[in-house]
């Protein structure tokens, strides 16, 4: 109890949390995986799909296998998660699609064609599916597109934009971007970008020739941003075969 020298005590709730090991980018495996869910803990009124994958190889150094793994977790994988969930909440007319994509879903760079091809696959996606919801008059299916700057998980570390600029645009940290979502998925609201200036890239971007978004990537340093941590992938690939005497 506040004031009483000891920590505020926390409401008790008697709550379960189930996990499960799932390849999302293997449909018969997302398939098998949700039909446990449904006997085990129920319907599932709430999906968000936030797996994601990179190869970290300019195309032409690509194997072409992880060039599809990236497209099967990034993008095939909303369609066989939201085959598996959605009949029941159309049934209900009652839930909610979350799609965690990215910046790199509604603008792209170089050297991470896969990324942005996934991306940009599963916010078109999205938006189909958010269409389709609309056109059947099922107001009771949300939908909300997510889509963050570089978040710091390491997943892109050693990228870099330009000196200058950097310290108005920090990678966020995960637990802002988890808040921002949550907000943007209590309200309802269908699209969230973080951190707003995305909303204004993504604009400009529409908007420009293409030779003007170029000269506004060079000016941010964000044309070859992501060649750093392409480099530092290299390097651990190199390593990890030296070591591996490969």
């Amino acid at each position: 109890v506040a004031g009483d020298g000891e920590k505020d005590a926390l409401p008790h709730y008697n709550l379960q949390v189930y996990t499960y090991t799932c390849d999302v980018g293997k449909r018969e495996n997302v398939y098998s995986t949700a039909e446990r869910v449904r006997k085990e803990v129920g319907e599932v009124s709430v999906l968000v799909n936030n797996a994601g994958v990179v190869s970290g190889h300019h195309l032409l150094e690509c194997p072409d296998e992880l060039i599809e793994r990236t497209m099967m977790v990034n993008c095939h994988a909303h369609f066989w998660t939201t085959k598996a969930f959605l009949p029941k909440m159309l049934e209900m007319n009652h839930g909610h699609i979350v799609t965690v994509a990215s910046s790199l879903g509604l603008f792209s760079t170089a050297g991470v064609e896969d990324y942005c091809a996934s991306k940009f696959g599963a916010v078109g996606f999205h938006e189909s599916l958010s269409h389709e919801l609309k056109a059947a008059e099922k107001d009771g299916i949300k939908t909300t597109l997510v889509c963050p700057y570089l978040v710091d998980t390491g997943m892109f570390r050693g990228c870099r934009i330009r000196k200058e600029i950097e310290p108005f645009l920090p990678p966020l940290k995960p637990e802002y971007c988890v808040k921002q979502a949550m907000r943007a998925i209590l309200t309802d609201q269908p699209m969230i970008c973080t951190p707003r200036l995305m909303y204004m890239v993504t604009f400009m971007k529409s908007i420009l020739p293409f030779e003007a978004v170029v000269c506004m990537y060079r000016f941010l340093g964000a044309d070859k941003c992501m060649y750093p941590f392409i480099a530092q992938r290299k390097q651990a690939t190199n390593n990890n075969e030296a070591k591996n005497g490969i």
